[in-house]
């Protein structure tokens, strides 16, 4: 790999910071620290898997706030397209979207976090979400095609577990709900019994 191009975002690094336009004003990311952040990247304004997409997180947006995360998107898309679209959703839906759509027409968010080649003249085969934690930090991403919408329930899940698990003291299994059962991390071999790898507890 060229030395001189910067690798994608890991789970771990520091999610760039950035202020730009939204149809909620002008913000920037450091200001939602504090708060679990979802940043997601969409495609484009007034297409079918978006729309859907959108209309579906915007009918979630009360679970998201009450585990105080905050719901960000992106895309292309101009400040006035974003708007346009979300009136559009409200008039054809009746759902309302009161979460923030940042327009990125320069493409410099995308490029900063490495949803997009610096080849590439459009977004349009973009479809990320970043898992950003109260201290700006990436702790789960996930990338899906154009043609494939994400599960709303997945990123609820997804932001629990890792709420769940942040502190370092139990590790959520396979298919996690809050109330489950939850993993206890690893013990030495043979210093816990024949299941050392796998003891499983009650939640609190």
């Amino acid at each position: 790999m060229d030395a001189d191009v910067p690798r994608s975002l890991r789970i771990g690094d520091a999610a760039p910071n950035f202020i730009a336009r939204t149809t909620q004003g002008e913000m920037s990311l450091d200001q939602y620290r504090g708060r679990w952040v979802v940043f997601f990247s969409h495609p484009a304004d007034f297409t079918p898997v978006c729309t859907s997409e959108f209309v579906a997180l915007a009918k979630a947006a009360p679970q998201f706030e009450e585990l105080d995360c905050v719901l960000l998107g992106l895309s292309v898309d101009s400040l006035y397209s974003h708007v346009a679209w979300l009136r559009a959703i409200k008039d054809v839906f009746g759902v309302e979207v009161p979460f923030p759509v940042v327009e990125d027409p320069s493409m410099a968010v995308g490029y900063a976090y490495g949803m997009l080649d610096e080849q590439a003249g459009d977004a349009s085969a973009v479809r990320a979400t970043y898992f950003i934690d109260p201290e700006g930090i990436i702790r789960a991403l996930n990338w899906y095609p154009m043609n494939v919408g994400r599960s709303v329930d997945e990123m609820l899940r997804t932001v629990r577990a890792l709420q769940r698990s942040a502190d370092g003291q139990a590790y959520t299994p396979a298919d996690w709900q809050p109330g489950d059962d939850v993993l206890l991390p690893p013990a030495l071999p043979g210093s816990a019994g024949d299941d050392w790898f796998h003891q499983l507890k009650a939640d609190r």
